[in-house]
C-alpha cells in the first residue's frame, strides 16, 4: 500500500466531505464578490439607470420613464478613487445630460446641454440665443404658459447675454417654462457631469388612485402589488419602451 493511499485511509471519518463542502461555498462566494464587483464597475463606470421624477423636460421625457445613460463617453469616475477615465469626447450643445445639482452636488439632475464654455447664451421673450443665433427648440420641448414675464420678476422669458465660463456648461429643460435650471442657479463644471441620456428602458404612468405603501400599514405593499399587477397593461407606456433620446 502506497503512502497516500495509508494517509487517506488514515483520514477521520466525514473530513473530506466537510472540505468539499467548505471548497463549493468559497466558490459561490468568490464567484459573488466578483459579481458585485464588475457589477459595481458597470454601474459606477459605463451605463446606469436613472428615474425621471420631475416635468422639467417634458415632452422628450415624462414622470416615469426609466432610463439608461452612457458614463463612458464623458469619462467616467472610477468606483472607490477620485480619478477620471479618458472621455471620448466633451459634453456637445443638444446633448441630454445627467449631472449633479449644483447647489448640493448630491441630487441627480437631468438636463440639456445649450451651450457649452466661451460661449454666449441669451434669452429674448422665450426664444433661445447661443452665440447670436437661434438655438432651435428641441423636436418634444414645449412652452406651458403664453405670458412673457419681465427679466426684473424672472430669467426665465428674458436672460443675458451671459458667456458660460470655461469648463462649465448651460442647462435647460426642455419644458422651457417649468424647469429649475441654469437660468436660475448657474452653470455646472465639467467634473459634476455624469454622463448623456441614451434611450428610455422602462416608462410607468404616474396613477394617482394608486394606493401609497407606509411602513405604518404593513398590508399597504401587498395592497401595492395587487393593484399594480391589475393596472400593469394600461400604466406601461409601450410605445416609449427603448427609444432612443434625442
Amino acid at each position: 500500500m502506497s503512502k497516500q493511499q495509508q494517509r487517506k485511509k488514515s483520514r477521520p471519518v466525514g473530513k473530506e466531505s466537510q472540505s468539499d463542502i467548505f471548497d463549493v461555498i468559497w466558490d459561490n462566494v468568490k464567484s459573488l464578490l466578483i459579481a458585485v464587483v464588475l457589477a459595481m464597475i458597470i454601474k459606477t463606470s459605463i451605463v446606469e439607470a436613472y428615474k425621471i421624477p420631475s416635468a422639467s423636460m417634458e415632452d422628450t421625457l415624462l414622470i416615469g420613464d426609466f432610463l439608461i445613460a452612457n458614463k463612458f463617453i464623458y469619462g467616467a469616475r472610477l468606483p472607490l478613487i477620485d480619478w477620471r477615465m479618458p472621455a471620448i469626447r466633451d459634453p456637445e450643445p443638444g446633448d441630454v445630460i445627467i449631472f449633479k445639482y449644483p447647489q448640493d452636488r448630491v441630487t441627480n439632475y437631468i438636463k440639456r446641454c445649450v451651450a457649452t464654455g466661451g460661449q454666449t447664451v441669451e434669452i429674448k421673450d422665450k426664444v433661445l440665443y447661443v452665440d447670436g443665433e437661434i438655438f432651435e427648440n428641441p423636436l418634444h420641448s414645449k412652452f406651458e404658459k403664453d405670458r412673457i414675464e419681465p427679466r426684473t420678476h424672472t430669467p426665465r422669458d428674458n436672460f443675458g447675454p451671459y458667456k458660460v465660463p470655461r469648463n462649465f456648461y448651460f442647462m435647460m429643460g426642455d419644458n422651457r417654462d417649468n424647469s429649475s435650471d441654469s437660468r436660475f442657479w448657474g452653470p455646472v463644471h465639467r467634473d459634476l457631469i455624469l454622463g448623456e441620456a441614451i434611450f428610455i428602458h422602462w416608462s410607468w404612468e404616474p396613477d394617482t388612485n394608486s394606493p401609497k405603501a407606509t411602513v405604518s400599514d404593513p398590508l399597504s405593499v401587498p395592497r401595492l402589488f395587487v393593484y399594480n399587477v391589475g393596472h400593469f397593461f394600461e400604466r406601461v407606456r409601450w410605445g416609449r419602451l427603448l427609444d432612443i433620446i434625442h
